[in-house]
């Protein structure tokens, strides 16, 4: 914990450090919005939402809060350095009945991150370093209390992953709305266990028309499709998609309520099942708060 809890210290140094003390309009203590708003269709991102399973009546819940601490503006000129932090998990729900959520497993996510936006007249280039402690838990619906086992025999694993990322991202604002491609490298500097890929990557795009059907209750709706895919592995790389059609009530890149559908196929992006498949069609919603 020593360790993660100096993340803060050093994601927040740089920018402290440079802070011009003869302008105080160039820095900005908990700054309203993110300088880089999380990627829709990249699994491991800060959001707030469910995701249901026709197939088998499963839910994979998010909960995760993103947050800049500090903002800087070193040359005004629309060029923006932020640094904050980010705690999420994500959780498989095999039941929902007698009003609660049964949780089978449950990633866990918490670091820090630097970011770097550079904002032209029609489009914007937006820069996220950030590291990231990675831990995969399977929870008591995934325990058989009758039989007093893991469900199927399965055995819990200590999985941990640890790992900082640089991922780069290019936005155009066009007449018909947003168009944004990126690319992303990250390096894990300690995996349990060993089999696990320390070098991974992934690439996407987001494509949203604006207000094709209108405002609605004067705020902007986006159709939008959106998809990622995930280089990674275990002993071998295996790629992993994940491609999203929806709608979102609210400014693309501000607060807002998304409803989409999506199908991801690859490796199970529930760590405790670490090296299985797994081939999804899902409905479900967010709640955005960049």
């Amino acid at each position: 914990m020593k360790k993660f809890g100096s993340i803060i210290i050093i994601v927040l140094f740089p920018l402290l450090y440079c802070y011009p003390q003869q302008s105080k309009t160039d820095f900005e203590f908990l700054p309203s919005g993110l300088n880089f708003v999380p990627l829709k269709a990249n699994l491991q991102e800060a959001r707030m939402g469910v995701l249901y399973y026709p197939d088998n009546k499963n839910l994979k819940v998010d909960i995760g809060n993103s947050i800049d601490l500090v903002k800087l503006n070193l040359f005004k000129d629309n060029i923006f350095f932020a640094s904050g932090v980010e705690f999420m998990a994500y959780a498989l729900s095999t039941n929902y009945k007698d009003y609660r959520l049964q949780i089978d497993a449950l990633d866990g996510f918490f670091g820090g991150n630097i970011t770097f936006k550079k904002k032209y007249l029609l489009n914007e280039l937006d820069v996220r370093l950030r590291i990231i402690h990675n831990s995969a838990h399977f929870v008591d619906g995934h325990y058989d209390f009758v039989e007093d086992r893991w469900i199927d025999s399965t055995k819990a694993i200590h999985f941990t992953k640890n790992y900082y990322e640089l991922t780069a991202a290019h936005q155009l604002k066009t007449n018909f709305g947003y168009f944004k491609y990126y690319g992303a490298f990250s390096h894990a500097f300690f995996v349990r266990p060993a089999i696990i890929k320390r070098i991974n990557m992934f690439t996407g795009f987001e494509l949203a028309f604006n207000n094709f059907l209108g405002k609605v209750f004067n705020k902007d709706e986006n159709i939008f499709l959106a998809s990622n895919f995930y280089l990674s592995g275990y002993n071998v790389y295996v790629g992993s998609q994940q491609t999203m059609l929806g709608i979102k009530f609210g400014g693309w890149d501000e607060k807002g309520i998304t409803i989409y559908s999506s199908y991801y196929s690859g490796i199970n992006f529930f760590d405790a099942y670490y090296g299985k498949k797994l081939s999804k069609f899902g409905i479900g919603f967010n709640v955005d708060f960049p």
